[in-house]
């Protein structure tokens, strides 16, 4: 089992740059697959970026080359930088960690806005 924590959303201006931290907590964080994900309001959940156990990164299409996913097994961290946001990034970001069942932290709100 893995308590997650996310932090370091907020507000930006398109075109800026946010990094989101995901703190884990409890088990081992390097038999889970590593994910974040975003939601608008009255929107499904959808998948931003995942990272599995073994590295292997996948992104969502619209974050291909703007979004990177890192994982720090040591430090039971992982990490979302996003780069060039837009208004359409704007959501809650959460982050999910997945083996045998999968965990949720609370997430945290970004906001792009001029």
């Amino acid at each position: 089992q893995v308590q997650l924590v996310e932090s370091g959303g907020g507000l930006v201006q398109p075109g800026g740059s946010l990094r989101l931290s995901c703190a884990a907590s409890g088990d081992d964080l390097s038999n889970y697959h590593m994910g974040w994900y975003r939601q608008d309001p009255g929107k499904q959940r959808q998948l931003v970026a995942v990272i599995t156990k073994g590295g292997t990164t996948n992104y969502a299409e619209s974050v291909k080359g703007r979004f990177t996913i890192s994982r720090d097994n040591a430090k039971k961290m992982a990490y979302l930088q996003m780069n060039s946001l837009k208004f359409e990034d704007t959501a809650v970001y959460y982050c999910n960690a997945a083996k045998l069942y999968t965990y949720w932290g609370q997430g945290t709100q970004v906001t792009v806005s001029s």
